[in-house]
């Protein structure tokens, strides 16, 4: 960075703590930035204000939203016996991408991992126990990532949910479409195998 380009360097430094930006990513926004009309820039700046203003977490489900409750939570065609947990808020897009599930979910933000400091008091497990008190669910799926801190974190709250009587599933993971099974490892075969269904 050329001297007395602070403020660029500053800018490219916030865009590279970004997760998944890299050093030139980091610099090809930054420099994109400069190239806004001081209009859209503001209007730029002004929504990153205004999220962080506005936006919080659903005290339902912890999902973020500007309501008092999300979008789900607060829907009367939900069905509230099932919750689906999941580790981050953009796993519950993904989910309503399907258009197939009617329940509500649970968002963890994040999953247990030992090496990464993440403790089960960390996430929204207490909140999540909270809503299964009143024998209300029936059923809690567990949709957090085939990682070994996702099955990890199912099966810790697994053990805390089913001795309240609750049915609890898990997501089968297997082959993605259009891939070839030379290519898949051992662990997505047995899950393919495992979550196979009658056609």
């Amino acid at each position: 960075m050329a001297k007395g380009s602070a403020a660029l360097a500053e800018l490219t430094d916030w865009f590279h703590r970004l997760p998944g930006v890299g050093a030139k990513t980091a610099q090809r926004l930054a420099y994109h930035v400069l190239t806004l009309p001081a209009e859209q820039a503001k209007g730029f700046a002004d929504a990153i204000l205004a999220a962080h203003e506005k936006i919080h977490r659903c005290p339902k489900c912890c999902d973020f939203t500007d309501g008092e409750l999300c979008g789900v939570c607060s829907s009367p065609s939900r069905d509230a016996t099932i919750i689906c947990v999941v580790e981050t808020p953009r796993d519950v897009l993904a989910l309503e991408r399907t258009n197939e599930y009617g329940g509500v979910y649970h968002v963890l933000h994040g999953a247990i991992s030992p090496l990464g400091g993440v403790r089960p008091q960390d996430l929204t497990t207490k909140e999540l126990l909270a809503r299964l008190e009143d024998g209300s669910v029936r059923e809690v799926i567990m949709a957090t990532n085939p990682t070994v801190e996702g099955e990890a974190t199912a099966m810790y709250l697994s053990r805390l949910i089913k001795p309240l009587g609750i049915n609890v599933s898990r997501l089968a993971y297997g082959i993605p479409v259009g891939a070839s099974l030379e290519y898949a490892d051992e662990v997505t075969l047995l899950r393919a195998l495992e979550g196979r269904r009658a056609l």
